[in-house]
């Protein structure tokens, strides 16, 4: 649970703004490529022969290592500062994507899926803590509020918005078209998103635990 250690943004405020578009665009990016990419599953196997588990697995290789280490994402952000691993997320989310786009085979594709789960477990629960941290106690609910609903604005486009560009380009722009999003997040994280970590003091960190997590989901399904 974060602490009431708010500095006192308004809603209103330029900055208050600011911060609500960069953690809406932030935690988008992560939430749209868990359901864009199954539309351009068809594209990537006829373009690598890839048969339907690597199909699958180019699914599951994202929101795995995603559920698996969101938690520990959160307690990282608590620990180390919020939007700092807010901002270490969102540049290891895109360069994750960079790799998805130039993927060579279904193989590498894979890896780098996970990859970018891992990065999404590190910039999704720090959004939502750095609204919570950041926002004046009585213009807190309605930034939450505008976060949750503007995110479920851009899930909704998102899938006709895939759709077009890999029927237009290439399926590879599904990937590509997080890199300009994320340097726009990272811009304004670094100007405008103020700092903050749990008070008190440091609880422990579980990784191993995590890992756990994410290992044992993948062998629950083949089970």
């Amino acid at each position: 649970m974060v602490a009431d250690t708010t500095p006192g943004l308004r809603y209103s405020s330029s900055t208050g703004r600011w911060v609500l578009a960069g953690t809406v665009l932030g935690s988008g990016i992560a939430a749209l490529d868990a359901t864009v990419v199954g539309i351009a599953l068809p594209a990537i196997g006829r373009d690598f022969h890839a048969t339907v588990t690597s199909l699958q697995w180019v699914v599951d290789g994202y929101t795995l290592p995603l559920a698996g280490l969101l938690l520990l994402g959160g307690a990282l952000g608590d620990v180390y500062g919020r939007r700092k691993l807010f901002v270490i997320g969102t540049v290891w989310f895109a360069l994750a994507s960079l790799a998805c786009g130039l993927a060579p085979n279904d193989a590498f594709l894979i890896g780098a899926r996970a990859l970018q789960g891992v990065g999404a477990a590190l910039l999704t629960p720090g959004s939502l803590a750095i609204l919570q941290a950041s926002f004046a106690s009585d213009d807190r609910s309605r930034a939450i509020g505008a976060w949750s609903g503007l995110g479920g604005v851009a899930t909704a486009i998102g899938p006709f918005l895939g759709g077009w560009l890999i029927g237009a380009v290439s399926w590879r722009l599904v990937f590509f078209i997080n890199l300009p999003i994320a340097a726009a997040v990272v811009a304004i994280a670094v100007r405008h998103i103020p700092e903050s970590r749990a008070p008190g003091p440091r609880q422990p960190l579980d990784p191993a635990g995590a890992a756990t997590i994410s290992l044992a989901s993948p062998a629950s399904r083949t089970g």
